[in-house]
This record gives structure tokens, sequence and C-alpha cells, in this order.
């Protein structure tokens, strides 16, 4: 038996500023971007995106269209860190991050596991970037 996750949802106030900031400050490649209905037949957008290079499971930009929904955004997870960006090299990826306006919320360490720092997306919600030291380079 084989699973995987195929997409996690992150709700969004907008798909165009969420596309954005994707795309342009942490450098997330458009997997699709087409049109689509919600249950109740209102227009809305499929938009996934992926890390460069992933063959992972890709983020669905989703969003918010109640206002309980709306009040998730930006802390999906009660303040935890989310989502974990891992990479093949954490200068090259912090340093870029760092260029395009990205926050960090805590300063490149060392753990037993890799290099890590906490940056927050758009929205608020905090993610890792993380280059693991079990992980071959390349």
């Amino acid at each position: 038996m084989a699973q995987t996750l195929g997409y996690v949802a992150l709700l969004v106030r907008d798909y165009d500023e969420a596309l954005t900031f994707f795309t342009h400050s942490l450098g997330f490649t458009v997997i699709e971007d087409s049109p689509a209905k919600d249950r109740l037949g209102n227009d809305k957008r499929w938009i996934l995106v992926s890390p460069p290079g992933s063959r992972g499971t890709s983020l669905l930009l989703a969003r918010a269209s109640t206002p309980e929904e709306a009040s998730r955004i930006g802390n999906q997870t009660g303040g935890r860190v989310f989502l974990f960006l891992h990479t093949d090299d954490f200068r090259r990826d912090y340093d870029q991050m760092l260029a395009r306006g990205v926050k960090f919320t805590t300063a490149p360490r060392q753990e037993a596991y890799g290099t890590v720092a906490v940056f927050e997306d758009l929205y608020g919600n905090k993610w890792d970037l993380l280059e693991l030291k079990d992980r071959p380079k390349g």
C-alpha cells in the first residue's frame, strides 16, 4: 500500500497577494491556477504552488470564504510552526529570502537535526526553513 499527502490547504485573504508572496518572495512555482466553483457555486480559484525542484506535497492557496475561515488566516495552528520548508542549501535560501523581504523571527541556529530558522508568511503563519543534517546535498 502506498499513500502520499497530495496538498496542504493554506487559508489566504486574497489569491493574487498570496500568489505574489509565494512566487516572488519564496520562489515557489505555480503548478496550477484554474478557475473553479465552491460548494455554493461561487467563483474561486484552484491554485497549487510548490517549492522549486519539489516532487512532494503542494500547497493549495485557499481563499477564506466564511468569517470563521477568515478568522484563521495567519494562525492556522495556534501560533506553532505550521510548515517546514526543507532546503539543500540553508545559507543560499536564507540569504535569498532575506533579500526578498521575508521576515525571519529567529536567527539561524544549529540543532542536532540540522540548521533552522523560523520565518513568517505574508499572513503571519510560522514556517521553519530547515536543512537536515542527514540529507545529501544536490
